[in-house]
This record gives structure tokens, sequence and C-alpha cells, in this order.
């Protein structure tokens, strides 16, 4: 690869048995995958051997669904990191965690900890949690306010900042001689007292090797672009066309200018589900499978809960009902729901249709076609200005991530866009970040 030249990023996202809600039914799938093990071991050690730059694990505390048509539980996602960080030793290691249920001096402990047992492989897709189900977990009537969430991340994240600074790199002096280990002057008090959070500080564990895990960010709101623009390193998105992502990549790098920082620094990366077949009628034929494994319940349950309403609001052989074409103001992912109606109107797609449609990726871009095609589809958005890379969702694992290895790296790496090797050791390396500097050296 030329010096200079633009890198593409893939990260692999993994889920269970895959990301189409009816890969676990497939005859080769493991039902069971979401607590085996030795299956996200497989797919983190596959991912690294293709030199992805991370693999990523959602999450939310909440049951999915009511369980009857989808595996409903899930790891929670540091705990399985660890054990991931200590099978593997170059990709890097992100997870969804919530800044809503969750307090700044516990969290940025535990993702130090992280990245300190991984050498500097953390990276921490920040959420502010959309679901009523959510709340209810943490003792309260519903949600706090969209607006509200993001004030609260807002500070929770320059609190957890301050406390990844809060050791300087020579804080540790371990002069056995001296009987000296730290140096005191070298470990700062934080004395937060803020809207949501007062944190005396400092943090009890050293600064990590990265200065602080990768931050990620997943929100297409208005309130998430602005914090993305001001926090993130790297964006999870969600488009269903070239237009939509590259509208979308163009606005979040403006966003980031005004904020006064480095566009190049933020890694936006869209997901992309591909049906990979060496025939056009193969890939077809694959998604067919995966269509006709669908429960129809489950699909208009999930799209209600994301307009936060009843199954009974739609009809599956009708149109989208006007009461939701009319975009009421929702407390949970407005940015989804708009890009369900523009994908409805746009295609003039039934509620059947549309819960087809979402069964892979859940508004993510679904892609059928060969090697070839699914290439040529990555390069034509990376060199065109609607993305950085892209999040790798395989609809069945570890089937479909071992054939987009297989079959589209080669491709890839042909064009001279993606590494043969790593060349560095830890995620912001991978990413070509730097690491960040100390806010308390002045």
């Amino acid at each position: 690869m030329s010096a200079g030249r633009r890198r593409l990023h893939l990260n692999a996202f993994l889920m269970e048995a895959g990301h189409h809600e009816a890969a676990w039914r497939l005859p080769h799938s493991n039902p069971r995958a979401d607590f085996d093990l030795r299956h996200w071991i497989e797919l983190a050690q596959l991912a690294e051997s293709a030199k992805f730059d991370s693999l990523f694990l959602a999450d939310g505390p909440a049951l999915i669904g009511t369980g009857e048509f989808r595996p409903p539980g899930q790891l929670e996602p540091l705990t399985l990191l660890t054990a991931l960080s200590q099978a593997t030793s170059r990709i890097g290691l992100i997870a969804t965690v919530s800044s809503t249920y969750n307090e700044p001096y516990n969290l940025a402990r535990r993702l130090a900890s992280v990245d300190h047992v991984s050498g500097g492989r953390a990276g921490w897709n920040i959420v502010t949690s959309a679901g009523a189900d959510e709340a209810a977990n943490f003792g309260l009537d519903d949600r706090p306010g969209h607006a509200e969430r993001y004030a609260r991340a807002d500070e929770f994240l320059k609190v957890a900042k301050a406390l990844w600074d809060s050791w300087e790199s020579e804080a540790v002096v371990a002069d056995k001689a001296a009987g000296r280990y730290a140096d005191p002057a070298r470990l700062h008090g934080l004395g937060h007292e803020g809207r949501y959070f007062k944190v005396a500080g400092p943090l009890n564990v050293e600064r990590p090797p990265q200065g602080y895990p990768l931050l990620v960010q997943a929100g297409s709101s208005e309130d998430g672009k602005d914090f993305a623009a001001r926090h993130a390193e790297a964006i999870f998105t969600a488009h269903t066309t070239y237009e939509r992502a590259a509208g979308f990549y163009a606005d979040i790098k403006a966003r980031t200018r005004a904020a006064g920082r480095d566009p190049d620094g933020v890694i936006v990366l869209p997901g992309i589900v591909p049906y990979i077949g060496s025939t056009e009628e193969e890939a077809r034929a694959l998604a067919r499978r995966f269509d006709e494994l669908r429960v129809p319940q489950y699909g208009l349950r999930q799209l209600a809960a994301v307009f936060e309403t009843e199954p009974s609001a739609f009809a599956l052989d009708q149109l989208l009902p006007e009461s939701i074409l009319a975009r009421p103001k929702l407390e949970g992912s407005q940015s989804r729901s708009d890009l369900i109606i523009d994908l409805a109107v746009r295609e003039q797609l039934t509620v059947r249709q549309i819960i087809s449609r979402l069964g892979g990726g859940r508004g993510h871009f679904e892609f059928v076609g060969t090697p070839e095609q699914v290439a040529d589809t990555i390069i034509a958005w990376f060199e065109g200005g609607a993305a950085d890379g892209f999040n790798i969702m395989a609809p069945a694992l570890p089937s479909g991530l071992a054939a987009f290895v297989e079959h589209v790296l080669p491709i890839l790496r042909g064009k001279g866009l993606f590494r043969e090797e790593y060349e560095g050791t830890t995620l912001r390396e991978h990413y070509g970040l730097p690491v960040p500097a100390n806010q308390f050296r002045g």
C-alpha cells in the first residue's frame, strides 16, 4: 500500500448465530451460540486471521423481545471481551456499554482494565439506551428524555476522560531502594461536581495503554451527531443507500470540523449485510433461504417497538399507517424510525415487505451478489465519500464471515485497499489515531 493512501477499515460486528433474525434456524447454525464461549473465540480468531481492525459486540441491559422467536439474551460484553483478549493478540475489541445506566467511576475502571489486559485494544461504543424496558430494569417508570440522556452522556464522558488521565504516565516510579512506589504529585483528583455526577477521583487503575479506549458512537439523531462531533473517534451508522450514507458522511465531517476537531480523526463505518454467492442467482437463493425462515410475528413486534406502539397498529399487507408516516416524536431511536419510513416510502413497501427488509440488518445496508459485486460496492462507497470502512455484519456466523474473508477480502487486497498484516499492536494504531494527550500535563 502506497504511503499516504487512505486505508479501508473493517470491523467484524459479531452477533451470536448471525445478524439475520432467523440465522439460528439454519441447519448448520449453533442455536446456543449466544452463551458458547468457544463460538465467540472462533469468530474472534477468524476476524483476527483476516487482519480486521476490530470486532464489535452490541449490547443492551434488557431481554431482546420475548424470547419466543429469537435468542433473547447475551453475555455481558466487557466480560466477554476480557476472555477474547486472551484468545487473540492484535485485533481491536469494542463493546457497547450504556452511559445511562452506569456511573463514570465504575465504568472508567472496567474499560481501563480491559485496555490493560488486552494490551491496548479496547474500544467503547457509547450508547444512551433508548428502550423503556431497559429503564424498567433500573427502577425507572420510563427512560429519561432524549436530550437529557445525551446531556448526561456528555458529562459522563468528560468525567471518564478525566479519570483515565488522573494517572500521569510517569506516576509510577517503583523505586525499590527508596521504598517509593508512586509520585503523588502525578496522581490527580477531579473534585468534579456537575449536574449529574459528583466524583472525587483519581481512578484506582493507572492510565490505559491507549490513553483511553477508542471512543465509538452509533447515534444518528441531531443530538447523536453533535455528540459524535465532540467526542467520537469512530462512528457506527446505518444507511440503506449510497446517497444517504454520503450525506451523513459529509454532515458528520463538517460537524467535527466545526467542533474544532480534525475530521480525518473520526472514522465513519456504515454497516453492510452481505449475502455472497458465486453467482447472482446463488446469492439471491441464499437471501431467500433466510427470508423463508423468518417468523413474521417477530418482525412485527420489533417494528412496533421502534415506533413505540403496538403490533396491532400495523396491517401486514398494507402500507405504513398515516400516524407513523407523520413521524411522531419518539424518545427512543428517532434516526432508525426515520430510516425505516424513508425506505418504506421510497420503495412503496407494505409492512410485510418492510419487516422482510429489516430481518437481516435492522435497517443496515443489505447487499446480495457475487464477491466481485460486494467488493465493488464497498470500494464505491469508500472512494466516493460515503465511508471510511465498513461494519461487516454477516447474516450467519461463522459461515457468512468466512465467506467474506475467503472471497471478498482478496479482491480488496488486490486493489491495495486493505492490509496484508497488522502494522501496529493497539486499536488506535489500526485506525491510525494517536494516543490522546493527558489533560493534567498542561
